[in-house]
């Protein structure tokens, strides 16, 4: 049986939607099935790191949310477009679907005004997952906390929390927490998003470790990871998956050992 895996922030600026696209592409590099469902509505974006624009998504969770398509037509096999970046050119072999939102002002509106139903984007759930035999569902969710948000990470295996090592991330943080705990997610972990490093000048030591026992004994839950913050990937501007363009760059070779901590890789 796959697993539903929800990525979640309290806050918008956190890197969760690109860590979702590295920590699917790593899964799929070590041949998992995998599908992302980009249930951020209000704000999509992770289909830009995968190459697919307004032209290319031809039908979207909206389509199915408003029954108009099937859940499995708006599931995009990625790295298969005309021109992939070379990181998710990698991916073209690879069993990693997409079902991204739409990026149409008018679908947006139309979500904000009305929502949809719930039920429906459940059954698309599962019928991804049985239908793609996937191994992981990942879902990328909407920062903060709303009904959708709550219903999604409700039916999750697990709950990864990205936060920055910012005052403003621990008080959202322990909100989102509380949330989760009390509804019985069974296994919950924080992944830190752009922690300073060292500097040139030495004034102040960024220990990683430090960083990663601070915010276990804040939140009383293990942390998978700590990435630093990375202007180079600030520099490529969501063009590629970071991880597979750049392997051998320090945010890559510590979100390949979260991704192996979260998703059970070997």
């Amino acid at each position: 049986m796959s697993q539903i895996i929800s990525i979640h922030s309290f806050r918008g600026g956190t890197g969760k939607s690109n860590v979702t696209a590295n920590l699917a592409a790593q899964a799929a590099m070590a041949g998992k099935r995998v599908a992302i469902v980009d249930t951020d509505i209000q704000s999509p974006g992770i289909h830009v790191l995968f190459g697919l624009d307004e032209g290319s998504m031809k039908q979207t969770l909206n389509d199915y949310l408003h029954d108009k398509c099937a859940v499995t037509d708006a599931a995009f096999l990625v790295g298969r477009g005309s021109s992939p970046q070379p990181g998710a050119a990698q991916l073209a072999d690879k069993a990693l679907w997409l079902v991204p939102s739409s990026i149409n002002t008018g679908e947006i509106s139309h979500v904000i005004r009305d929502g949809y139903d719930f039920n429906i984007l459940n059954k698309g759930f599962k019928t991804l997952r049985q239908e793609l035999k996937l191994d992981y569902l990942l879902i990328d969710t909407h920062p903060g906390i709303n009904e959708e948000t709550l219903l999604s990470i409700g039916m999750s295996d697990e709950m990864v929390i990205i936060l920055r090592p910012d005052q403003q991330d621990f008080q959202g943080t322990a909100v989102t927490l509380d949330v989760a705990r009390s509804l019985d997610v069974p296994t919950i972990q924080l992944l830190v998003n752009k922690a300073l490093t060292n500097r040139d000048d030495k004034r102040k030591n960024y220990d990683p470790n430090q960083i990663r026992v601070h915010v276990e004994e804040t939140f009383h839950a293990p942390v998978a990871g700590i990435l630093p913050l990375n202007e180079d990937m600030v520099e490529m501007g969501s063009a590629d998956i970071f991880s597979l363009r750049f392997p051998d760059h320090p945010w890559s070779q510590e979100l390949r050992k979260a991704a192996k901590t979260i998703l059970n890789l070997a």
